[in-house]
C-alpha cells in the first residue's frame, strides 16, 4: 500500500463516514432540511454534468477559504461527497481542523449514488464565455454562479431612458439582468447627451428606446432588450408591467409617477424610484407587497408646478443622475438576489454641492388611497387633472 493510500486509510478511520442510502433518507427525502449542509467538493465540469439537487457546489480546493463563508455556524452537520469518497473524505479532515464539528463524507461519493440508481440533477449554468464575463460577480460570495443565474433570469421595466433610466439600464446591462424592458416616447435630443449616456450625438433625432437598444446590445448581447415608444397611460399599464419583476421610475413628471406607483401597488412590483433636482437626487423603494409605503404615503398630493419645476425648466448637473440611476441599479440587484438591506422606508438623499447624503425614515400610511387598510381601487384617477390641482 502507497504512503497516499494509508494517509487516505488513517485519514477515514479518523473521520464519520456514511453512505448514500443514508443521504437520500436524510437529505432528499426529507425535503432539504435547513439544519443540513450538503456540499458537493468536485470541480466544476463534475458538478455541471450531474449532481445531488440541492447540494452547494464549492470546488475542494476553495472549500477552506470558502467555508466559513457558506457555512458560518462551525457546529452545523455538513455532508460532503465527490465522485468515488477520496476527496471528501481528506476535505472533511481538513474541515475538522478548522473547527468544524459536525462533518461527514460520503463513502463512494457520486458514482455510489448514481449506482443505487437515485436521482441526479443537472442544472442551469453559465457557459464558458459568461464566467468570464461576470467573473467579478462570482467570487463575491453574496452574488457567485447561483446570484448570476438569477440576474440573467430577471425581468426589469425601465420608465425612461433619460437622465436616470441611463445609467440605471447600462449598469443593469453590464451587470447581466436578462431583460431589461424601456419604456420612453421621446426621441434623442442634443441637449440630452449632458446626461444621458445611452446616446450619441450621431443618433438625434432617433427614437430613445431603439438608441437604448443598440448602446446595452452593444455593451452586452447576452440580455434582452424589450422596447415600448408609447407614452405610459391608464389605458397601456397594466399590459406593459405584466411579466416584470420590478419597475425602475426614471420619470420626470408627477403624472407618469402616480400612475407608476398605483400600477406598482395593484400588481405588487416594487417600484425602484429616483429624481433629481439641480444639485440634489433622492432614490428610495417603494414596495407595499413588503409592508412598505408607497409613493402616496410620501407625496399624498403633488406641490403645485411653481414648487416642482421640471428639469428643463431648472436645469440638473449632468452628473447627478448618474449618481442617483446608479443607486436604483443597486436597488434593483438587491431586490433580485435578495441581499443587503433595502432602502425600502429610507428615502436616500444626496446633495452634490454640498458632498452629503442625508436619510429620511418613511412609514406607510394606513389611510393612504392606495396601499391603506381600506384602500379600494376602482380604476386609475385623471392624473392630469389631480396633478394640475
Amino acid at each position: 500500500m502507497s504512503g497516499f493510500q494509508n494517509r487516505l486509510a488513517q485519514i477515514k478511520a479518523e473521520i464519520e463516514e456514511t453512505d448514500v442510502d443514508s443521504v437520500y433518507e436524510r437529505w432528499l427525502d426529507a425535503g432539504q432540511p435547513d439544519d443540513i449542509e450538503l456540499i458537493d467538493v468536485r470541480e466544476r465540469d463534475e458538478f455541471v454534468d450531474g449532481h445531488i439537487e440541492g447540494a452547494n457546489f464549492i470546488p475542494r480546493g476553495l472549500l477552506d477559504v470558502k467555508i466559513e463563508d457558506e457555512v458560518p455556524d462551525k457546529n452545523k452537520k455538513i455532508i460532503l461527497y465527490c465522485g468515488g469518497g477520496t476527496r471528501s473524505a481528506l476535505a472533511a479532515k481538513s474541515l475538522e481542523e478548522i473547527g468544524y464539528s459536525d462533518v461527514e463524507s460520503v463513502d463512494g461519493g457520486f458514482g455510489s449514488w448514481k449506482e443505487a440508481g437515485y436521482p441526479v440533477h443537472i442544472k442551469e449554468t453559465l457557459d464558458d464565455d459568461q464566467m468570464t464575463r461576470y467573473s467579478r460577480h462570482l467570487t463575491i460570495p453574496e452574488v457567485g454562479e447561483a446570484g448570476q443565474l438569477e440576474l440573467l433570469d430577471s425581468n426589469v421595466l425601465m420608465l425612461g431612458a433619460g437622465g436616470l433610466g441611463s445609467p440605471a439600464a447600462y449598469y443593469l446591462a453590464a451587470a447581466g439582468v436578462g431583460q431589461i424592458g424601456i419604456i420612453d416616447s421621446d426621441v434623442v435630443d442634443r441637449s440630452n447627451l449632458q446626461r444621458q449616456i445611452l446616446h450619441t450625438d450621431g443618433r438625434v433625432g432617433e427614437p430613445k428606446v431603439e438608441s437604448a437598444r443598440e448602446t446595452l446590445n452593444t455593451l452586452n448581447p447576452d440580455i434582452d432588450v424589450e422596447t415600448f415608444e408609447t407614452r405610459l397611460t391608464s389605458d397601456n399599464v397594466f399590459d406593459i408591467f405584466e411579466g416584470y419583476d420590478m419597475v425602475v421610475d426614471g420619470g420626470d413628471n408627477f403624472q407618469t409617477r402616480y400612475l407608476i406607483n398605483d400600477a406598482c401597488v395593484q400588481l405588487g412590483l416594487p417600484n425602484i424610484h429616483g429624481s433629481v433636482f439641480r444639485f440634489e437626487g433622492q432614490v428610495t423603494v417603494f414596495d407595499p407587497s413588503d409592508e412598505g409605503p408607497c409613493y402616496r404615503c410620501l407625496y399624498p398630493e403633488p406641490p403645485p408646478p411653481e414648487m416642482a419645476p421640471s428639469c428643463q425648466e431648472a436645469g440638473v448637473l449632468g452628473v447627478l443622475p448618474g449618481t442617483i440611476g446608479m443607486l436604483q441599479a443597486i436597488e434593483v440587484i438587491k431586490q433580485i438576489l435578495d441581499i443587503g438591506t433595502s432602502l425600502q422606508g429610507r428615502l436616500l438623499s444626496f446633495n452634490a454641492l454640498e458632498g452629503e447624503f442625508r436619510e429620511l425614515n418613511l412609514t406607510r400610511d394606513p389611510d393612504c388611497p392606495s396601499c391603506g387598510e381600506d384602500a379600494e381601487f376602482d380604476g386609475f384617477m385623471d392624473y392630469e387633472a389631480f396633478c394640475s390641482v
